[in-house]
């Protein structure tokens, strides 16, 4: 039975549930920065899921040309008071997403870097298109991976 409704936006995930699984679109154009507001959405659709009879597994998918690049850049501009490190974290995100009861896929296009690429490696699955790309750029400018990717990367 394919259930595509009741579709549930909040802030930059859309969740739709099919075939009892939840998916949920990940949207922050134009590369799907995790952003304060896909961080909240993310939790709370995975929220919903748990709620919601009969959900057998979420997948998490990018919403247009890629998978989550990474951080939204521009909410690092506040300092440490601002979005960037605001609740929910990216740690917290993916502790959600690791912790979750139901199996949690990321289905990843186009880029997974940085913290999205850790977003990717909390899930408990992961599957790929041929073309997708995967890195920790920061490591480049001398910044460790914040969210567990130098834990979870060899894993």
């Amino acid at each position: 039975k394919d259930h595509r409704g009741p579709s549930l936006r909040t802030m930059s995930v859309r969740y739709l549930l099919r075939n009892n699984v939840a998916v949920l679109a990940l949207s922050n154009p134009p590369v799907n920065g995790l952003s304060q507001g896909l961080r909240r959405g993310i939790v709370e659709a995975l929220d919903k899921a748990h709620g919601e009879a009969g959900v057998e597994a979420c997948v998490l998918v990018g919403d247009g040309r890629t998978w989550p690049a990474g951080a939204d850049i521009a909410e690092f501009a506040s300092g440490l008071g601002g979005a960037a490190f605001a609740s929910p974290t990216l740690n917290e995100v993916i502790g959600s997403l690791e912790q979750s009861s139901l199996p949690t896929i990321a289905a990843i296009h186009g880029t997974a870097l940085g913290g999205g690429l850790e977003t990717a490696l909390g899930c408990h699955y992961r599957i790929a298109t041929p073309k997708a790309k995967f890195g920790l750029p920061e490591v480049h400018l001398g910044i460790l991976p914040g969210a567990g990717g130098t834990q979870r990367l060899p894993r």
